[in-house]
């Protein structure tokens, strides 16, 4: 379970196919801080620590999870946001993130604002009912409030740390991120669809 906010970000360091698996590997200014079998929300895919040598960890990505978001797009030196796991008794200060991301959006327009800039997605229009005007998501494991939620697209604002902070600086129109709903709006319209069954 994580919180969407973002402790680092980690430079993508080597890149191995092994079948239809992905290994990705990192170095880590936490790294004394991690062991193998951990788990760390990589824009905001929950992925496992599987080695920890020459001041490097791995994590590998199966086909499942290279088809339901933009890992199969990573490439070397790219930026990526990093969270550990929630801690029993830590303050909750972004929403409730299980780091299995829902859906894949697409960056439709960066505008900057007076002391902050607005982002705005496209999503596939089936998750409409999930997003509602001030509710939370999770975008590349950045945990946001929705300002305007559409049928296929929704906008966020992000203020200058959040901005400079995580790997929103590197967006550009018509790159893809990873999105997770609110898992209380996915419970829910799940608890409706069976009512209405």
């Amino acid at each position: 379970m994580f919180t969407g906010i973002i402790e680092h970000t980690h430079v993508i360091k080597e890149i191995q196919k092994e079948g239809s698996n992905i290994h990705f590997c990192f170095e880590s200014p936490i790294l004394e801080e991690l062991k193998v079998d951990q788990s760390i929300a990589h824009n905001g895919v929950c992925l496992t620590v599987t080695r920890i040598e020459s001041g490097r960890y791995w994590v590998t990505a199966v086909d499942e999870t290279l088809q339901k978001t933009n890992l199969s797009h990573w490439t070397v030196g790219d930026r990526i946001n990093i969270e550990r796991s929630l801690k029993v008794g830590d303050r909750l200060d972004g929403h409730m993130v299980q780091g299995h991301v829902d859906s894949l959006g697409i960056c439709d327009k960066i505008k900057k604002l007076d002391g902050s800039w607005l982002f705005k997605f496209k999503y596939p229009p089936e998750h409409t009912q999930l997003l509602v005007d001030k509710g939370s998501i999770c975008i590349n494991g950045v945990s946001l409030t929705i300002i305007k939620a559409q049928t296929d697209s929704f906008t966020v604002t992000i203020i200058p740390y959040t901005y400079d902070f995580t790997n929103f600086s590197d967006l550009e129109i018509g790159h893809q991120v990873n999105l997770e709903f609110d898992i209380l709006g996915k419970y829910i319209q799940r608890m409706v669809t069976k009512q209405m069954d």
